[in-house]
């Protein structure tokens, strides 16, 4: 399979400024220097624990946080080098699903103004009959009754304001899906049925994911490579099942046992 996304050698430094003048008197090396690609259809799964650089992947492949070094291929063209003007064909075609389901929707505005605010942007022209339809049917993908367009987000679960997330990151048709921990805040039970979700959706629409996570359990049973990352590099990449089965570094294990023991 063609890779639809490629990073070479990515680096995210965040400088730390300090004293009266506040200088740079340092830097947080988040990202160093990663590398990985991801074959078109595919799901690859980012995992690590908190402040390993997972989320700041991802933020710097949507150019949501800029690189400090390296490049981004997206579909074979370098978007990190874009200007906005320029990489806005490709900000309908990489959308994000984020963590917090609740954070990422705005509270005064119904999920028919959440929804079709990605319409009006990126579908300027849109009919208004067509653009409702479009809603429902967004909602009905997500299993979603259609009267939840009428409604705010604080009148929804956890896992319908993720689903609501999902409907939203699907309404611009994107080809790759970033997926930044989409389960970690909703209870266990929840979880597999956002989780088999993704999945009907990536097989009905041949979506490409980079699936962000930090339990290994969960990236094991979406992922068809798994990518170890720890202070900002890899440290260990490989299929899923062999992962699972026969981790290689010493991070790896730790998770794993972490993922067993319910951690």
């Amino acid at each position: 399979m063609n890779a639809l996304l490629t990073v070479n050698s990515l680096k995210v430094h965040f400088p730390v400024y300090g004293g009266a003048l506040r200088r740079k008197v340092d830097e947080v090396k988040a990202v160093d220097d990663v590398s990985f690609e991801i074959p078109e259809g595919s799901t690859v799964g980012l995992v690590g624990e908190s402040g390993s650089g997972k989320t700041t992947i991802g933020r710097a492949i949507a150019k949501l946080i800029p690189a400090t070094a390296g490049d981004i291929y997206f579909d074979g063209e370098d978007i990190l080098t874009m200007s906005p003007q320029a990489f806005r064909p490709y900000r309908k075609q990489i959308q994000m699903i984020f963590q917090d389901p609740f954070g990422s929707l705005n509270p005064r505005m119904t999920i028919r103004s959440t929804i079709g605010e990605a319409l009006d942007i990126h579908f300027k022209g849109m009919a208004k009959s067509e653009r409702a339809d479009r809603i429902e049917y967004l909602l009905g993908k997500v299993d979603l009754p259609a009267d939840a367009a009428t409604r705010y987000p604080h009148e929804f679960s956890g896992g319908q304001r993720q689903r609501i997330g999902i409907a939203r990151a699907l309404a611009v048709e994107p080809r790759f899906i970033i997926c930044d921990e989409p389960v970690s805040a909703l209870d266990v039970s929840v979880q597999a049925q956002i989780v088999n979700l993704l999945e009907d959706l990536q097989e009905e629409f041949g979506l490409t994911y980079l699936f962000i996570a930090h339990d290994l359990a969960v990236v094991q049973h979406m992922s068809d490579e798994v990518i170890v990352l720890y202070r900002g590099k890899i440290v260990e990449s490989a299929g899923a099942d062999a992962i699972y089965q026969d981790p290689q570094h010493d991070y790896t294990k730790k998770l794993l046992a972490a993922a067993d023991h319910g951690l």
